[in-house]
């Protein structure tokens, strides 16, 4: 079993059931997205005031849900809006811890899905077009920034980006660095494995059924559309958690980037693969920091995961350590370090938030 066939079928159960407790304010909006010729599904997290129905987001047969109460009124006063950009294959809603943790913080939070790269709906020639998740993201603030029952709570003026793994390069785009695709083909030449190897054909996701897909040919992709600036003067903020197509980056346009640019690779120096090593980016950036969790690995950013999930995947064939830790840290403590370098992240870029009313 595939890392994505088992991401995209843990994804594809998610649902919304009744847990104990809710902590903030969640809700669904669906929004134009004419570059895909469909509508985009966007979940938002937000501070709220008492009330709404207790859900759990995220939550499936591998991974634990995370508690919201779902259309909570919305809390008061105006609060930063942070955009979450997930992984390959991954999901807005498997991003829930940490949106939510952010949203406790007093930050909006808005995630799409991201047709083409998304569960259920993932190819390998949709990958490298890094144009269209950008695309996604600016939509996400237009549609916020004027929404009547939204753009008296968002800040317009701070606007931030958290992404992952895919998710981290849609985010070094929108803050303005710019791809070159020879460098990224070549460094797929040499690079058969891991994030490269998706590229040789094998399983894709067409509306939530497996399909088999071609050999993609990187040298194919528009040159014009990956390689031009992407840059949205609104964002003042972006966190990088093991940014994709580290190697294919313009190392001029880094040095254009002029706002805060906090990089975090999962794992030690040793561990961390290629594709997603931010050391030298981060020192390419005027602003740019640099940390690393140690204990953790890429698939250490996915939700926690259920009693005996590593086993059922073990036992389908599935490789990837989805469900488990390179050493004795536990996801849970991964991902409350993670949550505080981002929120310490994101209110150096955009200034202090209000905590969520409780």
């Amino acid at each position: 079993m595939s890392m994505l066939r088992a991401l995209s079928a843990a994804l594809l159960a998610t649902g919304l059931v009744t847990p104990c407790l809710g902590d903030v304010g969640m809700r669904q909006l669906v929004i134009p997205a004419d570059e895909h010729g469909r509508q985009l599904s966007v979940t938002l997290w937000y501070p709220s005031a008492p009330g709404g129905q207790p859900v759990l987001v995220g939550d499936n047969g591998l991974f634990k849900g995370t508690p919201v109460m779902r259309d909570a009124p919305q809390a008061e006063g105006r609060f930063p809006l942070v955009l979450l950009s997930h992984g390959s294959g991954g999901s807005a809603q498997a991003m829930s811890w940490l949106a939510t943790e952010l949203a406790e913080a007093g930050f909006i939070v808005a995630g799409p899905d991201h047709p083409g790269t998304t569960s259920g709906d993932s190819t390998p020639a949709d990958t490298p077009k890094l144009w269209q998740r950008r695309q996604d993201l600016s939509a996400v603030a237009d549609r916020l920034i004027t929404d009547p029952q939204w753009r008296v709570r968002v800040d317009g003026d701070r606007i931030g980006v958290v992404g992952f793994s895919l998710g981290g390069a849609a985010a070094m785009r929108i803050a303005g660095a710019r791809t070159t695709l020879e460098a990224y083909a070549r460094y797929c030449d040499a690079q058969t494995r891991w994030d490269c190897a998706s590229y040789a054909g094998g399983i894709g996701f067409v509306n939530g059924a497996s399909k088999k897909v071609d050999k993609v040919n990187l040298r194919a992709v528009d040159r014009a559309l990956f390689e031009q600036s992407d840059r949205d003067p609104r964002i003042k903020a972006a966190v990088m958690v093991d940014p994709g197509l580290a190697q294919a980056y313009d190392e001029r346009s880094l040095a254009e980037v002029a706002i805060p640019m906090s990089f975090v690779n999962l794992g030690a120096p040793t561990t961390i693969p290629p594709g997603v090593v931010a050391d030298q980016l981060a020192s390419q950036t005027p602003k740019g920091t640099y940390a690393t969790v140690t204990g953790a690995h890429h698939y250490s950013f996915l939700p926690e995961c259920k009693d005996g999930a590593a086993e059922m995947l073990r036992s389908e064939g599935e490789e990837e350590p989805l469900c488990g830790e390179p050493g004795e840290r536990s996801r849970k403590d991964i991902h409350s370090e993670l949550a505080r370098l981002i929120r310490t992240a994101l209110r150096q870029g955009l200034g202090p938030a209000i905590p969520a009313t409780r």
